[in-house]
């Protein structure tokens, strides 16, 4: 009968034993919620996906296709996706509810680090005389789609210079049609806040020409001072044909947003891996040759996971 015992316990112990191997191995699957297929947001998720994949044991993360920083803040925040690439401006406004989220506030949602920079570049004809920020009242500007992030960059930078969309003539048209009513003439500038350089900004630059304008330090430090979100950069000179200097810029950054609800060992462990193999990542996407630890703390408005957190101080970067 004590043999029976002992062989029913030794029995018992190994199924626990194996049950906690079972768990320990278990694969974690997570969702990185990304952007649209033709944009820069999916196949720079598939690169961070592929290294926490790859570097990671047990780790199964998919980048999904979404329909970008809105959404998968609201996906993040319903539990629905566990990582997101998100503007930091819209994560802004998602975590405060103001903006495009006002009275909807996402307690859900935290940081892990700006990526980078996506560039407020304001583009205005040759004929228009504009030679500043300050010179757009009275002017026909379009400040991208309604409701857009463009739309709110467009109209925290006036307030920086005490204008407001009362004060100009206002349009809302997408960075192609910007472009083309420039060259036109149905236009006399335009903002556009994407990566340098864009892409309706080049053709507009070959075929009738454009002048970069730059936003003046006390502006700057004004808008920066209010909206934490922003980060000072610049155009480089020659980035579009026939702007030969360098125009002092603001940036908003591409951000890897996390659920709160994920534990900190987890996402220490993803954070330590991206930034450990930032060269991998470079090599998976062109924008991964822009990444650094020390700029992802950087316009940062949305606390941070404890696990990034962690992370960064163990490498001396100053969180608090």
């Amino acid at each position: 009968m004590k043999k029976v015992f002992n062989a029913s316990l030794a029995l018992f112990a190994a199924a626990l034993i194996l049950s906690g191997c079972s768990k320990s191995n278990a694969k974690k699957d997570y969702i990185l919620a990304t952007g649209g297929t033709s944009g820069t947001y999916y196949p720079f998720g598939g690169a961070i996906a592929n290294i926490w994949n790859t570097k990671i044991a047990n780790m199964n993360v998919t980048a999904q296709a979404t329909g970008a920083s809105a959404e998968n803040l609201r996906l993040i925040n319903k539990g629905e996706a566990e990582f997101g690439t998100v503007q930091n401006d819209v994560m802004d406004y998602a975590y405060n509810g103001t903006d495009m989220f006002a009275g909807e506030k996402l307690p859900n949602i935290m940081t892990i680090g700006t990526m980078y920079p996506e560039v407020v570049q304001i583009a205005v004809s040759e004929k228009s005389g504009i030679k500043s920020v300050a010179d757009f009242k009275g002017k026909r500007i379009s400040v991208g789609d309604a409701g857009s992030g463009v739309e709110f960059n467009a109209k925290q930078i006036l307030e920086g210079y005490g204008l407001t969309f009362d004060d100009i003539k206002k349009s809302n048209l997408s960075f192609k049609e910007s472009a083309e009513g420039i060259q036109n003439g149905t236009l006399d500038g335009c903002f556009i806040t994407a990566g340098v350089p864009n892409s309706a900004l080049q053709e507009l630059a070959f075929t009738a020409g454009l002048i970069l304008i730059p936003i003046e330090k006390d502006a700057a430090d004004a808008i920066c001072s209010k909206y934490g979100f922003y980060t000072y950069t610049t155009i480089p000179g020659g980035t579009y044909k026939g702007t030969d200097v360098d125009t002092p810029a603001l940036a908003i950054k591409a951000t890897l947003a996390v659920s709160s609800k994920l534990d900190e060992d987890t996402v220490y462990e993803m954070t330590k891996a991206l930034f450990e193999n930032l060269d991998e990542l470079a090599r998976g996407h062109a924008k991964g040759k822009e990444v650094s630890a020390a700029s992802a703390i950087t316009g940062v408005s949305v606390p941070f996971h404890p696990g990034a957190k962690k992370y960064y101080k163990e490498i001396g970067l100053n969180v608090d």
